[in-house]
């Protein structure tokens, strides 16, 4: 069952000459994980806003074409009733947590939506086991790694108990350690509690590695939509538009690699894949 449908929008900006997304149609099921990349100004932040309300309660513009979350447009939500369906997390970590402490933190709004302590308690718990940062608990935000900072904004995205994680470019200011934690942390959140998860992120090994599903958008359209190795088997075009393509799949792409089979995602994948050329 699709929890978002996309069908035929666009969007253009205030006073802007063109649309900054051209009619975009896509379905997502209950419990996907989804990448969504490609080249700088592609439209993936405006695409990203569209969902969680920013676009059109924040930012003005023109709309056609309809998003629905869970049957209903979105257009007609009020963002307390979009944050309860689509939990956000942004690029940068600072610009989110507005508290001293990690606990502070996660309990800032469920407070504001009027929980009980007791139910606060619950879900604060619960959310950090989930983020995997039950030992940040009581830690002062000021002195965390940029890693440890993005798992806490993931953790108060999902104390709100959200039908989607959406996440725009949350490992941009993240170092290699500090990317394959939040990604480590998305995965499991998705196969162990079928959450869906939305990431717009330009770190394509990751998202091969992570994402059952990609998409890619240039110039505001939508030009790909498939697996991981069907997209990024389709690598002179990706290269023409500007996304960066997996090295070990562009390593096996020159070796031949063409399918499922011969496409490796992951150094492991690769691994696997170069021993099976090198034994024929």
């Amino acid at each position: 069952m699709a929890i978002l449908e996309i069908k035929n929008f666009t969007f253009r900006y205030p006073q802007a000459a063109r649309p900054a997304l051209k009619d975009i149609s896509l379905s997502v099921a209950k419990g996907e994980f989804v990448g969504i990349t490609g080249p700088t100004g592609a439209g993936k932040t405006t695409l990203a806003c569209c969902l969680n309300g920013i676009i059109p309660h924040f930012q003005g513009g023109e709309a056609t074409g309809r998003i629905e979350l869970d049957g209903l447009s979105i257009f007609n939500k009020s963002t307390a009733q979009i944050s309860r369906l689509v939990g956000s997390v942004f690029q940068d970590p600072e610009a989110q947590i507005i508290s001293s402490e990690v606990e502070q933190e996660l309990a800032f709004g469920l407070e504001n939506l009027g929980f009980a302590p007791v139910e606060m308690e619950k879900r604060i718990s619960e959310v950090l086991e989930l983020a995997g940062i039950p030992d940040l608990r009581h830690r002062s935000t000021i002195g965390l790694s940029g890693g440890q900072k993005q798992r806490v904004a993931i953790a108060c995205a999902l104390a709100m108990r959200p039908e989607i994680l959406l996440l725009d470019e949350p490992t941009s200011e993240l170092d290699p350690v500090g990317t394959e934690e939040v990604f480590q942390v998305l995965s499991r959140l998705n196969h162990e509690h079928g959450i869906t998860v939305l990431v717009v992120e330009q770190k394509t090994e990751q998202l091969a590695a992570h994402a059952g599903r990609i998409l890619v958008l240039d110039d505001g359209a939508l030009v790909m939509d498939g697996e991981p190795w069907q997209v990024f088997a389709r690598q002179r075009e990706l290269q023409a538009i500007g996304v960066k393509i997996p090295q070990v799949t562009k390593l096996a792409g020159m070796l031949g690699g063409s399918d499922k089979y011969s496409l490796p995602l992951t150094v492991e994948q690769a691994r696997i894949y170069i021993e099976r050329l090198v034994r024929s």
